[in-house]
């Protein structure tokens, strides 16, 4: 138990782990950040001096943290998806607890090899499942343990994730690629988390999966569009996915847009705008990029107990949303996160009749993820200082079911086979 505020190092200082540790700023009796790994001396510097970091404590890399004696009692790692494994290996051996940045590895053996090791030397490990801590999806937990609905029967959940969202991430970003992870990987595992939550620690036994790159193709470019969406193409001013009106005129995602550009920061509109025309990897064609992640996927899982469960990812919708449907032996429950609203269901045979609705009002304000992101690090600092947790903790192991889904329906998507999980 630590009486103390809890001390942690950042390692991976991107936008997440960033944002996770603005906590010690607005808490600083119960969280400080001691020390920065992350190999960009601009982000060293950034957020060593809002840390008020020291310059010894401010390494080039997690190989230099995890060499020495511990500086703090828990790391938040926020590096990228193929550096979870390689990093958290070392630093759970050289005496560190964890919050590690969602998903835990890119193959089941790591994940099962993370588990065994912090199980091995006593560390806690929380993944970032931030969902769980949003009040929306708490209150779903709470409405299923109450008996509200009765026993689960079949649960269906939907991802839609906006056109702009789409392209930043998952057609010009980083996470375009399969070797970054497979995108029910990479987005979905907060959904696929959820499942297994609500079904408290059930088993997932059988999966099957379908999903293809439909659309965003090159064979699919409209005419007059060019490979940048600043040189030389017709249409960019009425395109949805048009890089000037995304990441200039709307403002929209500047922590990954302007990444290219951040020792400019803050740039100009014609620096924005020559980077876009140039070499900014945000400026391409979204129907000429070397993506090759699915854009859209279905999902279906048989649990242990008989429950079974779909998730759809539909890309490049026009509103971002996630929705869920589940289904019980004494009613329905149906809700939409961004709405932030709730609707429970039960028969009811009278004349002019056949069901009451109750509907149930989540506030969504907040922080990121509906609320989930400042709840979630708040619950890590307590379950450190063994303080009471809640409901929505995020242990390593309570995550493995998620994660064997996502694999399983991967490898069922790519070999047009139901897949059994061991």
């Amino acid at each position: 138990m630590i009486d103390r505020p809890v001390t942690v190092a950042i390692v991976g200082a991107g936008h997440r782990s960033v944002a996770y540790a603005r906590y010690a700023l607005d808490h600083p009796d119960r969280m400080k950040v001691v020390a920065i790994a992350d190999p960009w001396e601009l982000r060293r510097r950034t957020v060593g001096d809002q840390h008020a970091i020291p310059e010894e404590m401010r390494f080039a890399a997690y190989e230099e943290l995890a060499a020495r004696p511990p500086v703090a009692d828990a790391v938040i790692n926020g590096t990228m998806d193929q550096l979870h494994y390689a990093s958290a290996m070392p630093l759970l051996k050289a005496g560190y607890h964890m919050l590690l940045e969602k998903p835990i590895a890119q193959r089941e053996e790591e994940v099962r090899e993370l588990i065994a090791t912090a199980q091995k030397y006593n560390r806690t490990v929380m993944i970032c499942h931030v969902l769980r801590y949003a009040p929306f999806y708490v209150k779903v937990k709470e409405l299923l343990q109450s008996g509200a609905i009765g026993e689960i029967i079949s649960l269906h959940t939907a991802e839609n994730v906006s056109y702009h969202h789409m392209a930043v991430a998952y057609i010009r970003g980083r996470w375009r690629r399969r070797e970054s992870n497979p995108i029910l990987l990479a987005k979905c595992s907060h959904d696929l988390d959820l499942l297994a939550w609500y079904l408290s620690g059930v088993p997932a036994v059988r999966v099957s999966s379908f999903g293809s790159l439909k659309q965003f193709r090159p064979e699919n470019a409209p005419p007059g569009s060019a490979k940048r969406c600043l040189d030389g193409c017709q249409i960019e001013a009425s395109c949805p996915y048009s890089a000037r009106a995304n990441y200039i005129t709307q403002g929209l995602w500047g922590a990954y847009a302007w990444e290219p550009i951040e020792h400019l920061m803050p740039a100009t509109e014609e620096q924005k705008l020559e980077s876009l025309r140039t070499d900014n990897p945000f400026g391409r064609c979204v129907w000429h990029c070397d993506n090759d992640v699915v854009d859209h996927q279905s999902v279906l899982v048989e649990f242990a107990n008989g429950v079974t469960a779909s998730h759809d990812l539909f890309c490049a919708t026009a509103r971002p949303s996630r929705t869920l449907h589940i289904i019980g032996s004494k009613g329905e429950l149906e809700g939409d996160m961004e709405a932030g609203r709730l609707i429970i269901r039960r028969p009811n045979p009278v004349r002019g009749g056949e069901y009451t609705e109750e509907v149930v009002e989540i506030n969504v304000k907040g922080d990121g993820h509906g609320g989930g992101d400042t709840r979630l690090i708040a619950d890590f600092v307590s379950v450190l200082r063994g303080e009471s947790t809640s409901l929505s903790t995020t242990r390593i192991e309570d995550s493995l079911t998620g994660h064997l889904i996502a694999f399983a329906a991967d490898r069922a998507m790519l070999t047009h086979q139901v897949v059994e999980i061991a």
